[in-house]
């Protein structure tokens, strides 16, 4: 009888009013123990005031319903496609859509419905997916900061993908700790391709050297996120690096001059496809037809077979590296003692000496770099050392 006489009243009454009404009315269906006509009644009357002409009457409706189980099923499939004013509370919350609505709404939605849906707690990993394949980067960026969504590896890079480009993506997903390392090697390459762009446009650089510079700073940022990576992880990078065209012969030696071995076995079971204990146990072996044989297989250039061998010899008398630090900088002993090597020999390439050179000059400057922190960290110290024996 109640329901009947709303139904009547809400014909004539304003929009604000209605929308009241609306409210109590949805509550009531919620928390009422309304008899089971009064609650088809009330089902209705609902189901009708989705056609009211103001939309603060279902945006009413969806306040009530956004969070509930029990609401009805009906009224949030429809209200979850109304204008986004009404939408966002149920898409970001309400527990009653399943994963294909959400699904369908992220390919057909505007931005703000992608954002409400890439904020929701629990987001299965196939929205996530959606989310990555066609959401604006507003909606990644969500995603990202989302610590209830599932991804994929291969939505990680989706999104690097689409929108690595943008500096607030890149910095929000170099901060998580179990980003892939193939993913984090991805952004590091969007990133050095962005800047390439950005000074060449500038007419800062030309497009050869900026395009070099890029090149040298992602080889590092390889070799620095290869030494925080092991097992399946490094596996992954480096099968990344193979397919992305960036596992060169030198990346491969700049690894194993900064006593990565890790990261130089690894590359080579992938360029050679052997096992890992198998290229371990040649690489022990010492002698120089297995190593070439092994590098022959791995496909490298063999002008650059003198290189590696020398290297291989100065870091097994260099020995074991015990920092993560110490597997991302240039040797500078091991790298000059390579490129004196190359330098008496006739058949290395003119390229290698090239590429040696620069691998000394680094070396050196990070020496240097180190020397110069350790005298003003020597410096701040002394002050405090002399007061205590002051004191």
């Amino acid at each position: 009888m109640i329901v009947r006489q709303f139904i009547n009243w809400i014909r004539t009454a304003p929009a604000g009013e209605r929308a009241e009404a609306t409210r109590a009315l949805a509550r009531a269906w919620l928390i009422s123990d309304l008899s089971e006509d009064d609650r088809i009644a009330a089902e209705g009357a609902l189901l009708m005031l989705l056609d009211d002409p103001s939309p603060l009457v279902r945006q009413a409706m969806a306040e009530v319903f956004a969070r509930s189980v029990e609401a009805p099923a009906a009224i949030v499939q429809a209200l979850a496609v109304d204008q986004p004013s009404i939408a966002l509370p149920v898409l970001e919350h309400s527990p009653l859509l399943i994963d294909a609505d959400l699904v369908d709404i992220v390919a057909t939605g505007n931005n703000e419905m992608q954002c409400a849906i890439a904020r929701r707690i629990n987001l299965p990993a196939s929205v996530g997916a959606a989310i990555a394949e066609v959401g604006c980067a507003a909606a990644a960026l969500e995603l990202i900061e989302n610590a209830h969504a599932e991804l994929a590896p291969f939505s990680w890079d989706r999104i690097v993908e689409r929108h690595g480009h943008l500096a607030a993506i890149r910095e929000a997903m170099l901060v998580l700790e179990g980003l892939p390392a193939a993913t984090r090697m991805a952004l590091v390459a969007k990133l050095s391709e962005t800047l390439a762009q950005f000074v060449v446009a500038r007419n800062w650089l030309s497009a050869d050297r900026a395009g070099r510079i890029a090149n040298e700073a992602r080889e590092r940022s390889t070799v620095h996120i290869a030494a925080r990576s092991d097992g399946e992880e490094m596996r992954g990078l480096v099968a990344h690096l193979r397919t992305t065209g960036q596992l060169t012969a030198g990346l491969i030696l700049r690894a194993l001059l900064s006593g990565n071995l890790e990261l130089f076995h690894a590359a080579l079971a992938e360029l050679s496809g052997l096992p890992q204990a198998r290229i371990a146990a040649l690489l022990h072996d010492r002698g120089v037809a297995s190593l070439d044989a092994l590098l022959i297989r791995a496909g490298l250039p063999e002008s650059t077979f003198a290189a590696f061998r020398a290297a291989l010899e100065a870091s097994h008398e260099a020995g074991y590296v015990d920092s993560i630090e110490g597997a991302v900088r240039l040797r500078r002993r091991m790298v000059e003692r390579v490129l004196t090597h190359c330098e008496t020999d006739r058949q290395a390439a003119e390229p290698l000496l090239i590429l040696l050179r620069r691998f000394a000059t680094e070396s050196a400057r990070e020496e240097a770099r180190l020397f110069c922190e350790e005298l003003v960290a020597e410096e701040a110290i002394a002050p405090l050392q002399h007061d205590l024996i002051a004191a």
